[in-house]
């Protein structure tokens, strides 16, 4: 625990402190490349999306925005931010991040951004433009840039070429931010592209933000990395250099396999966590926390709480780290003091303490079983699962 602070005081300012961004695409039927199973409970419809992140809000006390995808979500562009706005006052959650889409039209078949047409650059340069006046609409912070270019084969694109291309189209929607607005360049190594992707590892993005102006960052999701990399030393790196803008967190076994967080590897959140917090709060409301994942299999409300949740926990074990003794342990080279302090902390059971913040602020005290008991899952999944057509085939 941190010196000069009680238990309790140190857990109810960390958790206070905890703000966790929810994805609209988290509670639509989602599947992989060979289909989707559909559930009956799943949202469809703009307005079942926030229904469905307002109750999140209310059962976990830490998810006051939703991230929207502009054609997912938005399909008219500014056009519908009356309807959001509407929706943001019934549900008691706002718009978060902006998510450019582009990766769905067949016109992106060779890329979108970086793609040899030059009519088809400027078509997804529009949309990333489009994307800004709706986050500017919507008075949304983060417009959260991933990007699926790239190529499958050696000697089919020009690699040069691309990044040009793709340096000139981050500038142009980085002059097109309003003061108060952000772009989020995230990066992945490899899928959909298999030889090579235009922003493939953290360096690329954090050149292309550099180079795009001084509004953007790098976006890091958990599960856009090789097998074993050590994500909290990107983490360090981008904290030290002032390039971190936010996070899409998720798990994975084997790729990007979106996961809900922490089902895998708990104690590497913990790290980023660690990580994060010895910078100080006073950085952390300009590191946007947000979950990225798909739950195929799990219900989409108890997979959604269940992430939240988890990383409350996760985010309350980093903030009782001794980090004054810790330091002096590394310091004095103290190998297994160092790590038995660090995986001493990990391993304490904050369950009671969550507990306690909860009580104090009048949350349930176990935000699956009050979700279960409020019989919201069981109404929606009777409304929602009527106006399903049967599915026979996925062909």
């Amino acid at each position: 625990m941190q010196a000069n602070s009680s238990l309790q005081d140190v857990a109810f300012r960390a958790l206070d402190s905890f703000q966790i961004e929810i994805p609209s695409w988290g509670f639509a039927n989602t599947g992989t490349r060979f289909g989707k199973f559909l559930q009956p409970g799943a949202a469809s419809t703009l307005e079942e999306k926030f229904s469905d992140a307002g109750q999140v809000n209310k059962l976990t006390g830490a998810t006051p925005t939703m991230a929207l995808h502009v054609l997912w979500d938005l399909p008219n562009g500014v056009a519908d931010a009356e309807e959001v706005h509407r929706l943001e006052a019934r549900y008691g959650v706002s718009a978060g991040s902006i998510n450019p889409n582009l990766f769905q039209n067949q016109e992106y078949k060779f890329g979108s951004l970086c793609n040899p047409s030059e009519e088809i650059r400027e078509q997804a340069v529009a949309h990333m433009l489009d994307s800004v006046a709706i986050a500017g609409k919507l008075g949304s912070r983060d417009i959260s840039l991933w990007l699926p270019d790239g190529s499958n084969y050696p000697g089919t694109q020009s690699m040069r070429n691309r990044i040009v291309w793709l340096e000139e189209a981050l500038i142009r929607t980085h002059q097109s931010l309003a003061p108060n607005q952000r772009l989020l360049v995230e990066y992945k190594p490899f899928e959909p592209a298999f030889y090579h992707t235009d922003i493939a590892d953290w360096g690329m993005a954090a050149h292309l933000a550099a180079k795009a102006g001084p509004q953007a960052r790098v976006l890091v999701d958990t599960g856009h990395h090789y097998a074993t990399q050590n994500i909290e030393q990107i983490v360090a790196w981008l904290l030290h250099t002032g390039m971190l803008g936010g996070f899409h967190f998720n798990d994975r076994r084997y790729a990007d396999d979106d996961l809900t967080l922490g089902s895998i590897d708990p104690y590497q959140v913990f790290r980023i966590f660690h990580e994060i917090q010895l910078s100080g709060p006073e950085l952390w409301p300009d590191v946007a926390f947000m979950i990225d994942q798909s739950h195929n299999l799990k219900g989409k409300m108890e997979a959604m709480v269940q992430t939240v949740v988890a990383a409350q926990e996760l985010w309350l074990k980093a903030a009782l780290v001794d980090r004054d003794q810790l330091e002096r342990l590394q310091d004095e080279c103290e190998l297994v003091k160092s790590e038995e302090l660090f995986r001493g902390t990990f391993w304490q059971d904050v369950r009671p303490l969550v507990k306690e913040w909860r009580a104090a602020r009048r949350l349930p005290l176990d935000p699956l079983a009050a979700l279960a008991e409020s019989g919201y899952v069981k109404r929606i999944s009777a409304e929602r699962g009527a106006k399903l057509a049967p599915v026979t085939s996925y062909a």
